[in-house]
């Protein structure tokens, strides 16, 4: 039996089960307690993906096996796999450990998963090679070269959204098409500015929501659990800012208008206003046309992405409606499909 993706056993469960297996690297696990006192292990698994979390009951005959696992393991996980609104269920769980061969082919990944993430970051290379601002141009490049591996291999989220390896890069991609689709429409909007604040929005997830190289089991990494990414992006900004003022091109700078350092400013003013709302964690709400912009932007491919996921992987409850998938709020209804013009009869007008 070929193994599935996590995505693609996501998107084929429902009530109805499904026999497959599934290649997966143990993320993380935890002891958890019921209501009435009961035991269990909380275990989330993942590959290129996406991943899913499994409730290992103390009575299961799998509880022995989950304690010995160690974390970051790569297992063959085999069962009939279910799915409804809390998520996706095995029935009849059992796993294997892999050879060597199988877990080299697991940790190059999907196929399908790297090339999308391919072209998007040769999108992103190319919208940073459009920038005219020589400053923020100059920071881009920089970042891209100092740091683009671990952007690559960067979640946008713990959940939620984008929560793969490389997810980073997909949200990015997209939200500077966004950016550069709007920017012609708003004429008010500064796009060399925009598409910077887009790439350095979420750079602060390098260390919250990073993956080994060899992996996708998500690090865990004090400075992400302390700090969070939006002070750490200021800092990672001002860092590589600082970097560049000491280059020899940083003198032709001093003549540019807006000033140095009012574009300095302008730019972490995006990272740091991007969630929109203090209850969300920006430390400063928006201020400027570009930081509306892009936290609209922001939340609306998040939004998107949720959606495009619960359709894939909702059941119908009755036809043309779907089971409420976590985080959205509702119901989703069957969407509307696009319109298509009548075939006339020949002869006909």
């Amino acid at each position: 039996m070929s193994p599935l993706t996590i995505a693609a056993v996501k998107e084929q469960s429902g009530e109805i089960p499904i026999h497959a297996a599934i290649h997966a690297q143990l993320q993380s696990r935890a002891i958890r307690t019921t209501k009435g006192g009961k035991p269990y292990f909380e275990m989330v698994f993942a590959d290129a993906t996406g991943s899913f979390s499994l409730k290992i009951w103390s009575d299961s005959p799998m509880h022995e096996a989950a304690e010995k696992l160690a974390d970051g393991e790569i297992v063959r996980l085999e069962a009939e796999w279910t799915q409804n609104q809390y998520g996706v269920n095995p029935n009849n769980l059992t796993w294997f450990h892999l050879d060597e061969t199988a877990i080299a082919d697991f940790l190059a990944g999907d196929p399908e998963t790297r090339e999308k993430q391919d072209r998007d970051f040769a999108e992103i290379r190319l919208l940073c090679d459009s920038i005219e601002d020589p400053r923020l141009h100059d920071l881009c490049e920089h970042f891209l070269t100092q740091l683009g591996d671990r952007f690559r291999r960067t979640a946008a989220a713990k959940k939620n959204h984008h929560a793969r390896r490389g997810g980073l890069v997909e949200h990015v991609s997209q939200m500077m098409r966004s950016a550069n689709a709007l920017c012609p429409i708003y004429p008010e909007l500064n796009r060399d500015l925009l598409l910077a604040g887009v790439l350095f929005h979420d750079c602060g997830k390098l260390w919250e929501n990073s993956y080994p190289e060899d992996g996708f089991a998500q690090i865990h990494s004090i400075h992400g659990e302390m700090l969070g990414h939006i002070p750490l992006g200021i800092e990672l900004v001002n860092k590589l800012w600082n970097d560049l003022l000491e280059t020899p091109e940083s003198e032709e700078w001093k003549t540019l208008k807006p000033s140095t350092e009012m574009t300095r400013l302008h730019l972490l003013h995006l990272i740091g206003s991007h969630h929109g709302q203090f209850e969300f964690g920006s430390p400063v709400l928006p201020r400027t046309p570009e930081a509306f912009a892009l936290h609209y932007i922001d939340n609306l491919d998040a939004k998107m992405e949720m959606v495009r996921q619960a359709y894939s992987q909702s059941t119908e409850i009755v036809p043309g409606i779907y089971d409420r998938v976590f985080p959205l709020p509702t119901n989703l209804v069957r969407p509307l499909g696009p319109f298509v013009p009548a075939v006339l009869p020949l002869g006909e007008s």
